[in-house]
């Protein structure tokens, strides 16, 4: 008796350590939900197949990251049919959403061609006359959003602060002098390039036809939330679905990955070329 009880014991451990089987697929393949989940725990991601997208060094345009530090990102991806979500899913030892100078971002975005077209633009953000849309998520946004404030205190705990423009007692708020006082301190805000401070979506929406062309979209309707945990980042973003993208079609997404504890922003960055993207009909 006590022999079957080990042979019982050593087939059933193994079930229970090994949690939800994931299901891996050799494209980016959206399963059709009711509803996105947007919080990037929400257990119903784990319905959605698996991609491992390899990612590979920017070793493209300058400047250049030849040395790799992301091998990988895993994505899954869901849509309702008017809207996709993607999870991106990578390995960081730290948490870097501190702005300042000096100081390096965690990141991700994703590109899709802005129109499904057999002869795709190049995987570097588009080329003249066949343009991607690129959707940014930054961690130091994603703390502006979950409530961190925009203050020099909550940026830098050490810091003490003298004066300060935006919270100096002799100029009224909102006062034709405190402004004057903001945009000699703050120019970039006020000609409204903001890339810091108070955000309403950690997420910005981009437009390209190639290197050296990125720029805004005309508004920002993605969507984004990130979450650190023990392994890393998972981020969610949400996105209206490409035109034409029904199941039988396909179009392609490429995914890039910053990793701001290796100093990288703006180029280097990590990145894959194109992948195949296909949505499935709902049951």
């Amino acid at each position: 008796m006590k022999r079957h009880w080990i042979l019982i014991t050593a087939l059933i451990l193994p079930a229970w350590s090994c949690g939800p089987a994931v299901h891996r697929t050799t494209e980016v393949s959206a399963i059709h939900v009711a509803k996105i989940p947007t919080d990037p725990a929400d257990r119903s991601w784990d319905n959605a197949p698996e991609f491992d997208a390899k990612l590979l060094p920017q070793d493209l345009v300058d400047p250049r990251l030849m040395k790799p530090s992301t091998p990988d990102v895993l994505v899954r991806a869901v849509t309702t049919g008017k809207e996709i979500a993607f999870r991106l899913e990578w390995a960081a030892a730290d948490r870097n959403d501190l702005p300042g100078a000096g100081r390096f971002l965690d990141a991700c975005a994703i590109q899709i061609p802005a129109t499904i077209q057999p002869d795709l633009p190049d995987p570097q953000m588009g080329s003249q006359g066949k343009g991607v849309e690129i959707t940014y998520w930054r961690a130091d946004w994603q703390a502006s959003v979950d409530g961190r404030p925009d203050t020099i205190q909550a940026l830098f705990p050490n810091a003490t602060v003298d004066h300060y423009p935006f919270a100096a007692p002799s100029l009224a708020n909102s006062s034709d002098e405190q402004k004057e006082f903001a945009r000699r301190y703050a120019p970039a805000e006020a000609v409204g390039n903001r890339r810091v401070g108070p955000r309403a979506v950690p997420v910005e929406d981009l437009v390209a036809e190639g290197p050296g062309t990125l720029s805004p979209a005309t508004k920002t309707v993605s969507r984004g939330k990130g979450v650190f945990g023990k392994t890393g980042w998972r981020v969610v973003i949400t996105r209206p679905l490409p035109a034409g993208l029904v199941p039988g079609t396909r179009t392609q997404v490429a995914f890039a990955v910053w990793q701001g504890a290796q100093q990288e922003s703006g180029a280097r960055k990590m990145r894959t070329g194109w992948n195949a993207l296909s949505v499935r009909g709902a049951k």
